[in-house]
């Protein structure tokens, strides 16, 4: 009995040790999901961070790492992170790293709205300034141009320039700014004063700095230092105080899925400069010559694709307009030969028209001065060696036509004074000679009248 008693223990002990190891391992419990955002913030950032959060969500993360390095971006696409931050059911810690990193513009409000506000040494934030764009449109990216104390607002007239110089589309657009900050500063804690200034005179603060000032909470020499210093912080998630557990969590890397990285590629202003002007050239080349199907196809797709990319990048359309017409002019130049004045005045129309495209100072929302003098350059040279080759043509003896028969020599088949008959290049002529000419002689071709042509003895 007692063998067979302990033979039962046995086989109940292998069972719960097996139906242990078969259990779902929880992947969230001990996990922390970092994210990286390096570069100006624009559509692809935000569509990888909001992701990344819902992915922190799906496995029930025990937190959200950003690590950011960013000189600032685009309004929009900074509001659609930081609605995903405030509504996210995991803490999300921004750290802006490593050393020598900058949350600017657009990064400081993002860091604002996080429940953990971390920077490296040697770090800094603020320049929050909304930069006016588009001549009068409300603005779209975040830089860092200094603004003026705000005044009265009157709604929706026209922009009228107030005693500090400023319009009142301006006004409102940093009295929006301000008050979006005061409110994520309010909800996190944090210096609301300090984050009014960012915005309104652009003002900036070192890590140690921002410490000092409760703009973040704490600085760190490297994520393992950060985990290891919010260890048993309270924040509040969700309406919900939550303390949080780090020491022993592991680290996994988020990465961009094929979708974000090829919205990252496209929305890139330099790829879809290229792809713009791949798109004009294919399709007047079809236009030029029908039946092509190659260009007309290649150059369809291309501007598709670059117009997407331009729906939500801060296009100045003034900018665009100029750069078709300037690629037209240059077109133009091969099929109506100006020697160089249609040419030229596209070349012009399209540097003008290449720097003003992208309306924003932002840095990495800018098209490349290096790519614009390239394409420019190569256009030059390309009108150059037409302009010379057409010169030349130009100063060609004509081989071909009417007009090569100017200068030909003919010979005369009869006696004549006045109206008679020549024989040049296997050919009978009409032609007529105010002088007289005989049988056989040799005579020049100096016009030609439809079928008659005018001639001259030639010279022996």
């Amino acid at each position: 009995m007692a063998i067979r008693g302990s033979a039962m223990m046995n086989m109940a002990f292998t069972m719960m040790l097996i139906a242990i190891l078969t259990l779902p391992v929880a992947r969230g419990a001990g996990t922390a999901v970092r994210l990286e955002i390096r570069g100006a913030i624009g559509p692809a950032t935000s569509d990888y961070v909001v992701k990344g959060i819902e992915h922190a969500e799906a496995i029930d993360a025990a937190l959200v790492i950003i690590e950011m390095d960013t000189p600032g971006g685009l309004d929009s696409a900074m509001r659609d992170m930081i609605k995903a931050i405030l509504n996210s059911t995991v803490p999300v810690a921004t750290f802006v790293s490593p050393s020598g990193s900058r949350a600017a513009s657009a990064g400081t409000y993002i860091l604002y709205a996080s429940h953990i506000a971390a920077m490296a040494p040697a770090t800094n934030l603020g320049a929050a300034t909304p930069v006016q764009i588009g001549g009068g449109k409300p603005a779209n990216p975040f830089g860092s141009k200094p603004a003026g104390e705000p005044s009265s607002d009157d709604g929706d007239a026209p922009p009228q320039p107030a005693a500090d110089g400023k319009t009142a589309m301006e006004h409102k657009q940093i009295n929006d700014a301000v008050a979006y900050i005061r409110g994520l500063a309010e909800l996190r804690g944090r210096n609301a004063d300090w984050a009014e200034r960012a915005v309104r005179s652009a003002a900036s603060l070192s890590a140690t700095q921002a410490l000092e000032e409760n703009v973040i909470d704490l600085v760190a020499e490297s994520v393992p230092a950060l985990l290891t210093a919010i260890d048993g912080r309270t924040v509040s998630v969700a309406n919900t105080d939550r303390v949080l557990a780090t020491t022993d969590l592991v680290i996994e890397p988020f990465e961009a899925d094929w979708r974000t990285r090829l919205l990252a590629t496209l929305t890139n202003p330099n790829i879809a400069y290229l792809l713009m002007l791949i798109g004009i050239y294919g399709l007047l080349l079809e236009g030029y010559h029908p039946g092509a199907i190659l260009p007309g196809v290649v150059g369809a797709i291309c501007m598709l694709l670059a117009l997407f990319a331009f729906q939500v990048l801060p296009v100045n359309y003034a900018g665009l307009a100029l750069i078709i017409l300037g690629v037209v002019l240059i077109i133009a130049e091969s099929f109506v030969p100006s020697f160089g004045a249609l040419g030229f005045g596209g070349v012009a129309a399209f540097v003008f028209g290449s720097i003003i495209l992208l309306d924003t100072d932002v840095p990495g929302l800018q098209i490349a001065r290096s790519l614009i003098g390239g394409i420019a350059l190569t256009a030059s040279l390309l009108l150059l060696a037409l302009v010379y080759a057409l010169m030349k043509i130009r100063r060609r003896t004509p081989v071909s036509g009417a007009e090569s028969m100017l200068g030909q020599v003919a010979e005369a088949l009869e006696d004549f004074e006045g109206n008679g008959v020549v024989f040049i290049r296997g050919e009978r002529w009409n032609a007529h000679c105010d002088k007289p000419v005989r049988k056989g002689d040799k005579v020049r071709i100096t016009g030609m009248h439809g079928l008659l042509v005018d001639v001259t003895p030639a010279e022996r």
